[in-house]
């Protein structure tokens, strides 16, 4: 199958699993911060990764990360109502912590560059 198609089905997928599980999903365990990062489809787009950035404590995100799994048929079935494809792939969630890691190295930059302004003016002031 073209890479080309399996890109495109893959943010289609990205799409609509964002508004699903934000306006869709009642459920009061999810996380009203929790974005889709990114969505991996096998070639023949049978199978799913999604990979979801969930801010909160780390009980907050487990509870959100099994609380998708528990809804995967439900969220599975809103796919194939909203994308026309021979077969709905299987998904399966996967908790992405790069967007917190990310937040995480730029605070240590942002300590590290106030370190190196305060290190300067000592110096110029020696």
């Amino acid at each position: 199958m073209s890479e080309n198609r399996i890109r495109r089905v893959a943010e289609q997928m990205k799409k609509d699993l964002s508004q699903i599980i934000n306006k869709e999903i009642k459920d009061p365990r999810v996380s009203a911060m929790t974005s889709i990062t990114d969505v991996q489809l096998s070639k023949d787009l049978r199978y799913a990764s999604i990979y979801v950035s969930i801010f909160g404590t780390d009980s907050e995100k487990e509870e959100t990360l099994q609380t998708l799994i528990r809804a995967s048929g439900f969220i599975r079935s809103e796919i194939g109502r909203r994308i026309r494809l021979r077969y709905i792939p299987e998904v399966n969630f996967y908790l992405d912590n790069s967007i917190e890691y990310g937040a995480h190295i730029e605070k240590v930059l942002k300590s590290l560059k106030k370190e190196d302004n305060n290190d300067e003016r000592q110096s110029k002031n020696n």
